[in-house]
């Protein structure tokens, strides 16, 4: 019963924006689905790895730790804001350009999905919090985390599959340079306001 539960969680934590939902959209939008499921692959990775953090302890010590909170925060943020200005600087020069989807792409789509994953210590906090709920009494606390870890993940995984999907099914529609376009201003936007928000939120 504590599995479905935890399973509807993941569900609706997934089915909030935020920032992961912003770099896989972007990252889709710009270069396919190719590039949507590495930036999603990078995602889950960055989560994966919070979510071990927790449940062997060691995300506690970035909660004790003001600094390295603090510092993970701006680095966090400014990442955010870069990403958003590209999108609007791509945005003001007219239709980005499709980027290819080599392994290259790939690369840069993962690395942008797990590095905006992991500047963010809230993913932290909320791991710590998040999954120790789900625990029954008298189970191997440890093994059990790693369980509904990696359930976590897999949840994720599927709901932006699912969202990577609809985005590609829209893409004639979507790649129109007029909608490209203010689809970039958008992402540009909610990046920025993202990073505002990791500055500026306290924990």
């Amino acid at each position: 019963m504590y599995l479905l539960a935890f399973i509807g969680a993941c569900i609706a934590v997934a089915m909030v924006p935020g920032v992961s939902t912003a770099i896989i959209l972007r990252q889709t939008l710009r270069a396919g689905r190719g590039s949507g499921l590495a930036a999603t692959l990078g995602n889950e990775t960055g989560i994966l790895l919070w979510a071990l953090a927790a449940a062997f302890g060691l995300s506690a010590l970035l909660v004790a730790s003001q600094l390295a909170y603090d510092v993970m925060r701006v680095a966090g943020a400014i990442v955010l804001v870069v990403m958003g200005a590209q999108s609007l600087w791509q945005a003001r020069k007219g239709a980005p350009p499709v980027e290819p989807e080599a392994v290259a792409g790939w690369r840069k789509s993962y690395l942008a999905g797990i590095g905006t994953c992991l500047a963010n210590p809230k993913a932290a906090v909320f791991a710590m919090s998040f999954l120790p709920q789900f625990v029954p009494a008298g189970q191997n606390v440890p093994l059990t985390l790693v369980t509904l870890a990696v359930i976590w993940v897999l949840v994720d995984t599927l709901w932006y599959g699912l969202l990577i999907w609809a985005v590609a099914r829209a893409k004639a529609w979507l790649g129109r340079p007029a909608v490209k376009r203010r689809l970039e201003q958008i992402s540009g936007m909610v990046l920025i306001g993202l990073g505002v928000r990791l500055v500026v939120d306290s924990r």
